[in-house]
């Protein structure tokens, strides 16, 4: 592997900007260039690489830069010597940061979700430009776009699919309902003077019958373009945002760049109670 940090990358959109963010703030601390391992995407139906229509620096790993693979044991291993893997490679340990991966000197592969900003805080200005769009706004966004632009408005994120509809999915995950939005509303109201809200959903008939109480919400209908970082950044334009649990929102909150802003989100991330999710929110949002 060449002198380089490599970061695999598995999941969403969302999931996949945690990992690219945590690689590419040890390239920027230690000057090593940042190599992407896109091997466990091509075993995802339902999943595909995300980020290229982003202005990430980092380029694809070749198969001769890959660490060597040894099957499922390795796989479980948190660090293996190089004299087997021709590398170092880290596989987080728990979902709580791990200040150790901050000093890591390359060449390292990492392998994890590392869904917390404190791997990348102190780079945050690079990964805000790195994850700006390489294109303009559709014309059904840019409209949107400029909804949101004269008033104070809240982004709202009600995550259903599979969190829903799939029994083993929704005892892992679980879903915010609806009196948590009704608590989430109250708290912002404390906070924002005439708040608008605009709801983003991959569910939005539930939402509209859910959350009658966000009188006067402007809902964003899903689209089939595939072009999800759009929504993401029509969510970062909003000014607040209550978020569901989901790493989609946690960026779209986290992209906004404005001082201000009051984030809501849950406190309970994960309805398993598996992990330990102490890091997972920035300390100036409000966990509810």
């Amino acid at each position: 592997m060449a002198n380089a940090y490599i970061t695999a990358l598995t999941g969403g959109l969302g999931n996949q900007m945690f990992q690219y963010a945590v690689g590419r703030a040890l390239s920027a601390r230690h000057g090593a260039p940042l190599l992407l391992d896109i091997r466990g995407l091509a075993d995802d139906p339902l999943r595909r690489f995300a980020l290229s229509p982003l202005r990430i620096s980092a380029v694809l790993a070749t198969d001769a830069e890959m660490p060597r693979a040894l099957g499922p044991i390795g796989r479980r291993l948190h660090r293996l010597p190089r004299w087997l893997t021709g590398n170092r490679r880290f596989v987080e340990q728990g979902f709580a940061f791990d200040p150790a991966i901050a000093a890591l000197r390359p060449p390292v592969h990492l392998a994890g979700n590392w869904q917390s900003e404190k791997y990348f805080a102190d780079q945050s200005d690079l990964i805000r430009a790195e994850f700006q769009l390489r294109e303009p706004l559709t014309a059904d966004r840019q409209a949107i776009a400029s909804e949101i632009a004269d008033r104070p408005m809240v982004s709202v994120h009600v995550r259903r699919g599979d969190y829903a509809s799939n029994p083993a999915t929704n005892a892992y995950h679980g879903t915010c309902e609806p009196d948590w939005y009704a608590r989430a509303q109250q708290t912002i109201e404390q906070r924002v003077d005439a708040p608008t809200y605009m709801v983003f959903s991959d569910d939005p008939d539930w939402a509209r019958a859910n959350l009658p109480f966000l009188g006067g919400a402007l809902f964003v209908e899903p689209s089939t373009d595939g072009r999800d970082e759009q929504d993401m950044h029509l969510m970062a334009r909003c000014h607040h945002h209550i978020i569901a649990n989901s790493s989609f929102s946690w960026w779209g909150a986290w992209l906004n760049p404005r001082a201000d802003k009051v984030v809501i989100a849950p406190q309970q991330w994960f309805r398993s109670g598996k992990h330990d999710t102490r890091d997972l929110l920035p300390k100036d949002w409000i966990r509810l």
